[in-house]
C-alpha cells in the first residue's frame, strides 16, 4: 500500500454504529475511512475534530488512514 504525505482536515461525519465517516480536507476534497483507521485505537472520532491524515488506495477507491486527532 502506498500512502500519502500528511494531510490536514476536518471530520465532517461519522456514523459511530457502522463506523464509516468522512474527512474534508484542506482543499476541499473528501477522504471516506473506517474507524479501525483512527490511529489512536478508539474507534470513535468527532464531526468537526480536526484531524492530520494520510491517504491510500483500499479495496476500489482512495480512503484516509492512519488518522491523528490535532
Amino acid at each position: 500500500m502506498t500512502t500519502s504525505s500528511r494531510l490536514t482536515g476536518v471530520v465532517t461525519q461519522f456514523d459511530a454504529r457502522r463506523g464509516l465517516g468522512e474527512i474534508t480536507d484542506n482543499t476541499g476534497q473528501v477522504w471516506p475511512f473506517h474507524c479501525a483507521v483512527i490511529a489512536d485505537g478508539s474507534r470513535s472520532i468527532n464531526v468537526g475534530e480536526s484531524v492530520t491524515f494520510t491517504t491510500a488506495f483500499h479495496v476500489v477507491r482512495d480512503e484516509a488512514f492512519d488518522i491523528q486527532p490535532q
